[in-house]
């Protein structure tokens, strides 16, 4: 088998289509665009969401609230569920490999929900106070690590 025997397969490749080359070829004069009208001038390129004149989605909808662009997303484990599991140290990686976090996102925050009743060590990007102070008052330590 060589590379110059190697050919696409049946309908796969199709000929270019060459407007403007006369009359014959069925796409001659105007080129497909048709007579008069904005489409057929060169040069007219549609602007993205133009419906044609017809007021467009976008400025159809109404509008509420305020989307900030800079929020963070945390993804967010209880300490209760931190509890529950085997182990006495936490931290973004092994919370990820033991599939209690699917997606990082921005960090790692520990929240207050739930109980603790053994001492953890727990390493995480941000705490809520009360999360915080279950920690500490079962023995445990936390570690806050830099955002990347």
């Amino acid at each position: 088998m060589n590379l110059s025997d190697i050919k696409p397969p049946a309908g796969q490749n199709h000929k270019k289509k060459r407007v403007g080359r006369g009359m014959g070829s069925g796409l001659g004069k105007t080129s497909g665009r048709g007579h008069k009208g904005q489409h057929s001038i060169s040069g007219f390129s549609r602007q993205r969401g133009f419906e044609g004149g017809q007021m467009p989605l976008h400025r159809r909808l109404p509008k509420r609230g305020f989307h900030n662009i800079f929020r963070k997303e945390f993804a967010v484990v209880n300490v209760g569920r931190l509890d529950k599991l085997e182990g006495d140290t936490f931290d973004a990686d092994r919370l990820m490999a033991l599939g209690v976090v699917k997606k990082l996102q921005d960090g790692l925050k520990i929240l207050a929900g739930g109980e603790v009743t053994r001492k953890l060590t727990v390493k995480a990007h941000q705490f809520s106070k009360a999360a915080e102070e279950k920690i500490t008052a079962a023995g445990g330590t936390v570690e806050k690590i830099e955002a990347k």
